[in-house]
């Protein structure tokens, strides 16, 4: 590790205070204690908190737990055990279970300027983690960590600039939550008939059994044991399909696959449960997908337009369908009953002209979040890699100035 001039290479334990917390005095007649007001901050609120925890998920007389550590505002927490590495600062003081650690910088180290170090380090800190029988970090082994520490009004300069950029990021996640939101409420009206294009609106919405609709496909592989096939997978929540992997015909095993085509409506008889169903996409026509898998299409386009079962398939109303269908003793067993599925009746616009309209709009939605996303993606790596520069010493800035955490 390269030290920048002007800067310091330090053990943790030498610029912070690494311990398991300690224990404090509650005296029964203490409310926050033992009324239930005490925060109990556990892994999960550290994990989701991205760099601040502002919220917390119980509150320590109802987790339960009669002896815990109790660490004040501002401290450091790193998970140990379970997301090894991951690190926020508390928002407010709290207890805390034994699966995390408490980092208190020292004087003249910027709080924010050594939990984003350690955000950068913790690849490495799971990689290196000592794996005893506990499988976590032991505080021998986070103090001997290195930092790089530069000269107390360049780490304040620093942070001061990724607050910038966090602060962009979260403008961003909260413009994608808006949109996201926006797209919610608009399925919620347009899928069910609450909101009409006013040329459609004296034209009432047809009853239909999904039998009358829809109508499965099968097309089996003649095996060519030379031949690359590409796999595909469907995410859970309607997520999607994905290339799990592609693989010569000589490398699988089972080989009872079915191809399938652009416009097919596929599911998994074992995961739909869970929401794993989807339209296939150009991107995917021609790849294959196992015989536990299911692939559907309109018995007549002139009446059903494939894309607006799409969006249908997401609604919590279809997914209760699905549900219906699927029989087992435990949700992760369940299978899949196609003729059942069937069975089941959907009301829908008599028209796919209407259906086209409704599918435009929902499409402009998806659209722009997509865009967001993207910008969203592009900003949290140009962040990653200024982090990197700044906090090795690759790129320097002016200390002049800034404030301080």
């Amino acid at each position: 590790m390269t030290v920048p001039k002007g800067w310091r290479a330090v053990n943790l334990s030498e610029c912070a205070s690494v311990q398991r917390g300690r224990f404090a005095y509650r005296p029964r007649n203490e409310p926050r204690f033992y009324g239930g007001t005490m925060p109990f901050v556990q892994t999960g609120d550290v994990s989701n908190a991205r760099g601040l925890i502002r919220s917390f998920t119980q509150t320590l007389s109802a987790a339960g737990v009669s002896i815990s550590k109790v660490f004040p505002k501002g401290t450091l927490l790193m998970t140990i055990a379970a997301n090894i590495g991951d690190v926020a600062e508390l928002g407010f003081e709290s207890a805390c279970p034994d699966s995390l650690v408490a980092i208190v910088p020292s004087d003249g180290v910027c709080r924010r300027y050594l939990r984003r170090f350690l955000e950068m380090q913790k690849p490495k800190i799971h990689y290196l983690a000592p794996q005893n029988a506990q499988k976590n970090i032991n505080v021998d082994f986070l103090e001997m960590l290195t930092v790089l520490l530069a000269p107390p009004e360049e780490q304040y300069k620093i942070s001061a600039i990724l607050d910038l950029w966090d602060l962009a990021i979260e403008d961003l996640e909260s413009l994608l939550a808006a949109k996201a939101k926006h797209k919610r409420g608009l399925m919620q009206q347009l899928l069910a008939g609450k909101r009409r294009f006013k040329e459609f609106r004296s034209q009432r919405w047809r009853r239909f059994r999904l039998g009358q609709l829809l109508r499965e496909v099968d097309r089996y592989v003649n095996f060519d044991d030379e031949h690359r096939y590409k796999l595909a997978s469907i995410r859970r929540r309607s997520e999607g399909l994905f290339l799990r992997e592609e693989l010569r015909g000589s490398e699988i095993k089972t080989k009872v696959m079915k191809t399938i085509r652009t416009g097919d409506f596929v599911l998994s008889k074992m995961q739909v449960v869970h929401g794993a169903w989807g339209l296939v996409t150009p991107k995917f026509d021609g790849m294959f997908v196992s015989d536990s898998y299911i692939a559907l299409v309109p018995r007549d386009p002139q009446i059903l337009k494939v894309e607006f079962f799409n969006y249908l398939s997401q609604t919590r109303h279809l997914r209760h369908l699905a549900h219906l269908a699927c029989h087992g003793v435990h949700i992760e067993k369940m299978t899949f009953n196609l003729e059942d599925f069937l069975d089941e009746k959907i009301t829908i616009p008599p028209s796919v002209e209407e259906q086209s309209k409704i599918v435009a709009v929902l499409a402009g939605c998806d659209r722009e979040i997509e865009l967001v996303q993207t910008q969203l993606r592009a900003l949290k790596a140009q962040k990653r890699g200024l982090m990197q520069k700044l906090l090795m010493g690759e790129v320097r800035v002016n200390p002049a100035k800034g404030g301080r955490a």
